[in-house]
């Protein structure tokens, strides 16, 4: 499979999500210790970006789904799922540049229930001649897969750094999931200190909505 599909941050209560599509004709261009992003330490997967990137070749290409895409109600997570990893592998075609050899193929890691389905989807989303085949745990069985989700890891937590230097007031976001107890302090405080949620949140997502809210009754028994 010469282009591997990932995504990281489907399931934040803040930021964008990031998918990311690796292109190599054979697994042995790839460094040694290509994993999946979360079985490897945040050096370690910085370390093989860097390579990953510098190496030419290999194809490396990028898309972003923003919080604005996410909240909007005629769209669904699945649905971004497919189109985040339909415009990385568009992003890595267009990083090879007018040489690519068409039809493409790609496998992605499923982000769908159904594998087969989330493959047709993305395919017939994409704006390339491609074949593609997607696997639930394909980061963890296909290094090329495995070298995505370290690109989308990696870009994923540039951009939640991004956001939380631009609330130093607020604490640090932590990791944007809804688990994370700084995450839920850092919403607290900025609806606290403004009265509404902050760009960088997905108003959607339950947790957003339940610091709203109870900022909102707090202030009702004020009165």
């Amino acid at each position: 499979m010469p282009i591997g599909v990932d995504e990281a941050g489907k399931g934040p209560a803040l930021g964008s999500m990031f998918a990311a599509a690796v292109h190599v004709e054979g697994e042995t261009v790839l460094p040694d210790g290509i994993a999946d992003s979360k079985r490897l330490t945040p050096a370690r997967r910085d370390e093989l970006a860097a390579i990953l990137r510098e190496d030419d070749r290999i194809g490396v290409g990028v898309a972003e789904i923003t919080t604005a895409q996410i909240d909007d109600p005629e769209t669904d997570m699945n649905s971004l799922s497919v189109q985040a990893h339909a415009e990385a592998i568009e992003a890595v075609a267009n990083d090879l540049g007018p040489g690519l050899e068409t039809p493409l193929t790609g496998l992605c890691d499923a982000c769908d229930t159904d594998a087969d389905r989330f493959a047709r989807r993305v395919a017939d989303q994409c704006g390339l001649e491609c074949t593609i085949t997607a696997e639930h745990g394909a980061d963890d069985d296909s290094p090329i897969v495995g070298a995505a989700s370290i690109i989308a890891k990696v870009e994923r937590d540039a951009h939640v750094e991004s956001v939380s230097a631009a609330f130093p007031d607020c604490g640090p976001v932590g990791s944007g999931y809804p688990s994370d107890p700084n995450t839920r302090a850092f919403l607290e405080s900025y609806v606290d200190a403004h009265g509404e949620l902050p760009a960088c949140a997905r108003e959607s997502w339950s947790t957003c909505e339940d610091v709203l809210a109870a900022a909102e009754q707090t202030g009702l028994g004020q009165f």
